[in-house]
């Protein structure tokens, strides 16, 4: 067996209106040794972050156990867009995530999170998606030169119109060509786009090196338990799979487990812990 509960990581994304110790606390409390750092203000903000901020917050993880084993920056809501027609908002979006990528180094962090940004609705996708493919490939390379790896999620329609299927990935993959890019397959965007674990796998393989494991309705980004995605059948799959990597939980939903998020993810992770395949399969 390949997945079990060490491997699922916490994370400050219901965190926002509280300070990042308060969540270190948390998820230190709840047996979590691993956390997916969402680069959000006030927590860490990568536009006004230095490089002691970014220090500061990698000793205050390790104080409490905790590995800071990938850097999110904030990307869907934030201005921030890598396929922006608009040249001044692609180029400060491609240099946020040239600097996250630094950052990501003095967290401790290997792996970097990256969205494909979206075009214009009215104008053809393949203009969009070769300014997508060249910033991720701009952005990769100077990842690799740091040591970084990228991860690229495929994101929900209505965030983005270039990358939303397994085969979108892939195609970026191919077409981007940098060897220290993988797929983080996020269980929301993949249900949202009608897909199935083991259909992400047969199209991307061994790429798939991150999961936000979270439930939903199928979207909502919702706490095990509050939507009706198959979390036994997706656990199941991800180990026939040997999928030997990191599980962060996502707590967005409607906003409300911002206001007390502990109780959401203890009872996410009590969840994943009931619904872990045997170790016979």
């Amino acid at each position: 067996m390949t997945i079990e509960l060490a491997r699922v990581a916490g994370s400050n994304f219901s965190y926002q209106h509280h300070p990042l110790e308060r969540c270190f606390d948390d998820l230190a409390a709840e047996g979590r040794t691993a956390v997916e750092l969402w680069g959000v203000a006030p927590h860490l903000h990568v536009p006004w972050a230095s490089d002691d901020d970014a220090r500061s917050v990698r000793r205050a993880a390790a104080e409490r156990g905790l590995d800071i084993v990938c850097f999110t920056p904030e990307q869907v809501m934030y201005p921030v867009n890598i396929a922006s027609p608009d040249r001044r908002l692609r180029a400060e979006s491609i240099a946020m995530f040239r600097r996250a990528a630094e950052l990501a180094v003095e967290l401790g962090s290997p792996k970097l999170f990256l969205t494909p940004g979206r075009g214009f609705e009215s104008e053809p996708r393949e203009a969009a998606w070769r300014r997508s493919v060249d910033a991720i490939g701009e952005i990769a390379g100077r990842a690799a030169a740091l040591g970084v790896e990228c991860l690229l999620e495929p994101l929900q329609r209505v965030e983005s119109n270039l990358v939303n299927t397994a085969r979108d990935a892939a195609r970026a993959l191919a077409d981007i060509g940098a060897s220290n890019l993988g797929v983080a397959l996020d269980t929301v965007a993949m249900s949202a786009a009608g897909e199935t674990v083991d259909e992400t796998f047969a199209v991307l393989g061994d790429r798939v090196r991150h999961v936000h494991l979270i439930d939903g309705s199928p979207t909502g980004h919702l706490a095990w338990g509050d939507g009706s995605l198959d979390l036994r059948g997706i656990l199941a799959s991800l180990d026939r799979h040997g999928y030997p990597g990191w599980m962060t939980v996502e707590l967005f939903g409607d906003g409300s487990y911002a206001l007390d998020p502990r109780p959401a993810l203890a009872r996410s992770l009590a969840a994943i812990e009931a619904a872990l395949p045997s170790p016979a399969g």
